[in-house]
């Protein structure tokens, strides 16, 4: 396999399972250097565990997104372990359907804060250097971020935010030498997808209208997309959204 990240190192957030984990594993094949960051201490045990079958470099840390001062903590920590970030991937988030009535304050307050805040908190505190190694963010959104969902008002919201923040930040940096881009997926056969539950009285037919005809994607097939956006072979894209998506918002 082609080596497009050599000596390079990339942040990949939620690499506990799922995207987060394939990516960090796809990376780490390709040469890369990954600090892995996640809640689960097993699942980025197990991440680890790919990545040194296969002779990669991984260091794990353990780290809740949705506090600001642990996103500082991450990127310090990060930059003390390996000396540099060269790649931020912003992979964390979680989804559970819910009915307008449910969601609580709370809810509404974690919701945007694991699948928003962290990725904003990430990304202010590692732009810095990310912009000394001529480096690069790639913000993974959702289907959710270009559309509507039902059940899904803090979810959506959050990735449409993804979008607005990976466009803001790209413009405001246009003279840096860092490039910021997003990768929308949709339905992905991950443990958070089989976690998204059904409201109580919910309308599956509603639920319906979110899936693609041709199905889910892997965990893989998404963090391939991922490697090509934080790889040099893209370095002429900055501030797109690739929707990843089977096809379901043609």
């Amino acid at each position: 396999m082609v080596k497009r990240f050599e000596n390079k190192v990339a942040l990949v957030t939620g690499a506990s399972s799922g995207i987060g984990s394939a990516t960090a594993v796809r990376i780490a094949s390709e040469g890369g250097l990954i600090f892995g960051l996640g809640r689960d201490e097993k699942g980025l045990a197990a991440t680890a565990a790919a990545i040194n079958e296969k002779g990669g470099s991984i260091a794990t840390f353990r780290c809740d997104i949705t506090v600001p001062e642990a996103c500082r903590d991450a990127v310090a920590e990060c930059i003390s372990h390996y000396g540099r970030i060269d790649i931020l991937i912003n992979c964390a988030g979680g989804h559970i359907f819910r009915a307008l009535h449910e969601i609580t304050e709370a809810t509404w307050l974690g919701d945007i804060a694991t699948n928003l805040g962290g990725c904003f908190f990430l990304s202010q505190a590692a732009i810095p250097e990310l912009i000394k190694n001529n480096g690069n963010i790639v913000n993974i959104g959702s289907l959710a971020s270009v559309e509507g969902q039902p059940y899904s008002a803090t979810y959506c919201s959050a990735k449409h935010g993804i979008i607005g923040l990976t466009k803001s930040l790209a413009l405001e940096f246009i003279n840096e030498s860092i490039r910021i881009n997003a990768v929308c997926p949709g339905g992905t056969n991950t443990p958070q997808f089989e976690k998204v539950g059904m409201p109580d009285n919910g309308d599956i037919d509603l639920i319906m209208t979110t899936a693609a005809r041709r199905g889910v994607s892997e965990p893989e097939d998404i963090a391939s997309v991922i490697a090509f956006i934080a790889s040099d072979d893209a370095k002429a894209i900055h501030g797109a959204v690739y929707m990843a998506d089977l096809g379901k918002t043609i």
